[in-house]
């Protein structure tokens, strides 16, 4: 399970002296507890794995549009942090979809909705999702969703 990986490399990072690596791994740990606790009231509660690659996807989003609003403002002492808080969140992330294979589960996700043009984009991205949620880049996916539709 990506929990436990993620806690033995913050007690690794701790051990080792790492203190950037330390706090970024805590920082990860304190997200996925706020997610937990979230969850304490739903009724649906994804799998454990799947959880954690929805808020280390979500933390790596942020961490790369922070880098790009820094590189436009000049702060490039920031937009580094920010790399380096984007490196240790994508090791525990799955390798995502390559273009080519993204192409073939959308024409895959188009066939199985019978999508014919723009209004059905929305069925495309849900049958996307649901099939490669854990693996997808979502904006990618939707920019090719586009494209593919027109």
């Amino acid at each position: 399970m990506i929990r436990d990986t993620i806690k033995s490399a913050t007690t690794a990072s701790m051990k080792a002296g790492t203190k950037d690596r330390t706090a970024t791994l805590r920082m990860i740990a304190a997200k996925i507890k706020d997610r937990d606790i979230e969850l304490r009231t739903s009724d649906k509660r994804p799998e454990d794995d799947t959880l954690v690659i929805e808020v280390l996807q979500k933390m790596a989003k942020q961490r790369r549009e922070s880098i790009q609003m820094y590189e436009d403002g000049g702060r490039e002492e920031l937009a580094a942090k920010e790399r380096g808080e984007l490196a240790v969140i994508s090791e525990f992330l799955p390798q995502m979809l390559s273009e080519e294979e993204t192409r073939a589960a959308i024409e895959q996700a188009k066939a199985a909705v019978g999508a014919e043009g723009m209004k059905d984009m929305g069925k495309v991205m849900a049958e996307l999702k649901a099939r490669h949620g854990a693996v997808l880049d979502g904006a990618k996916a939707s920019a090719l969703v586009k494209e593919s539709l027109q």
